[in-house]
């Protein structure tokens, strides 16, 4: 029995209607962009599994640092104790974020990593004495899949089983072309309310939402409002950070700064689970108290896990070598070339790029959204040509390892004009 086989006997897979899905591709190994399955086929991976992966798949370097710590010391409570890797991490985070920023907090994924900083923000007004509830949120915003996050986030088919259960936020556009004064307007006018609590956006790309970009200069003023009225800002950087954007982070495009950021996927380079969220020591000292009651009561069983603390390390040193940033100045250099080439296509709309991040509409009769039939037809159409893509609907999209070779990002245009000759064709 094949590995495919005897996972469709076990598991129940993400994002996954499993009746119709057929059976998953059976992954053994990886290298650098690559990925090799059981019958020994080789794949690029053009979305670094799922955008987390920055380095390159079992990156030996990440893996001795990894290796090295599992002999030393492998997990250890987090409340009461500390350790070297995770104290090292917080200093050097601390270095690369936005000089505001004064804390972390650890965590162990995209989603609890904004549901901590909703709940900073949140008891950050409660521990005052002050009701103010209410989440300003951007449309088309996507946060997570935990409850907070679900409830900061668009109301869609993902969260709909839920929609009776989550809490109510106000949404504002964002501030995408052309509506610019528009979000900005509905942002004021947000965070006049007397229960305003905070602002949560993605900064500069929607990423779920169907990688929608839009302007530093707008979220800077949206920002700036926010500071005006004392309403803490919180930039989900979960998908932005980590040189996505071509800077460290999406909030180094940014004059004002926001008051809280959540990190993940690429952190650890993508090796491991690892959440944080750092904070301004504004934030911070509100939690500061005699009385206990003002604590910040979260945690996770394996927060500040000392191996993924020794990942991210890893990281972060690949980060400080010339070659990396290189490699993304590369990557978005090519990613300009490919554009010019698609934008002829007749069915090829809304061409767009920030850094790494590269997408396309791909158009039909059917609305642009989740369950647009096209999806299937690209998937398959990529993955049976050796391309592990991942399409939002029908927008297309790439956010390459940073290690990816000229050649194999050609291979993966290649592919795609392909793709869109034969949709042409039809």
């Amino acid at each position: 029995m094949t590995l495919s086989e005897r996972d469709g006997k076990v598991i129940w897979h993400p994002y996954t209607q499993m009746q119709t899905s057929g059976l998953p591709v059976a992954i053994v190994r990886g290298e650098g962009a690559r990925l090799y399955d059981e019958d020994g086929n080789e794949y690029i991976d053009a979305i670094a599994s799922w955008w987390v992966n920055t380095h390159g798949h079992a990156h030996p370097y990440i893996a001795e640092k990894v290796a090295a710590q599992l002999k030393k010391l492998e997990h250890v409570i987090f409340a009461g104790f500390t350790h070297e890797p995770a104290v090292e991490l917080a200093e050097r985070l601390l270095k690369i974020l936005p000089a505001n920023q004064s804390r972390i907090f650890y965590s162990d994924n995209g989603s609890t990593a904004v549901e901590v900083g909703l709940k900073m923000a949140l008891q950050y007004w409660h521990n005052r004495g002050q009701k103010r509830q209410k989440l300003i949120v951007l449309s088309n915003s996507y946060h997570g899949d935990t409850f907070g996050a679900m409830s900061a986030s668009v109301r869609d088919l993902f969260t709909e089983p839920f929609w009776d259960l989550l809490f109510d936020v106000v949404r504002v556009d964002a501030p995408v072309e052309g509506k610019e004064e528009e979000a900005i307007a509905q942002l004021a006018g947000a965070v006049g309310r007397d229960d305003a609590a905070a602002f949560i956006f993605e900064p500069l790309l929607q990423g779920a939402g169907g990688m929608i970009m839009y302007g530093a200069d707008p979220l800077d003023k949206m920002i700036g409002i926010c500071r005006e009225k004392g309403i803490p800002t919180i930039a989900d950087e979960v998908l932005t950070g980590f040189g996505r954007t071509g800077r460290f982070f999406a909030s180094d495009y940014l004059s004002n700064k926001p008051d809280i950021i959540c990190m993940s996927k690429g952190l650890t380079g993508g090796t491991m689970a690892l959440g944080a969220t750092s904070c301004t020591g504004e934030i911070f000292d509100g939690f500061l108290s005699d009385d206990k009651r003002k604590s910040f009561f979260h945690g996770h069983s394996y927060t500040g896990n000392p191996v993924a603390c020794a990942a991210a390390l890893a990281s972060l040193d690949l980060f400080e070598k010339d070659e990396t940033w290189k490699n993304i100045l590369g990557i978005e250099v090519q990613h300009r070339h490919f554009l010019s080439r698609i934008t002829a296509y007749p069915r090829v709309r809304n061409a767009r790029q920030i850094g790494t991040i590269v997408a396309f509409d791909v158009v039909n009769e059917e609305e642009t959204s989740y369950l647009n039939e096209l999806r299937d037809w690209m998937n398959d159409y990529c993955v049976g040509r050796r391309i592990i893509i991942r399409p939002l609907g029908n927008v297309m999209y790439l956010i390459p390892p940073y290690c990816i070779t000229n050649e194999e990002l050609e291979r993966v245009y290649s592919i795609l004009c392909e793709m869109l000759d034969e949709i042409s064709s039809h």
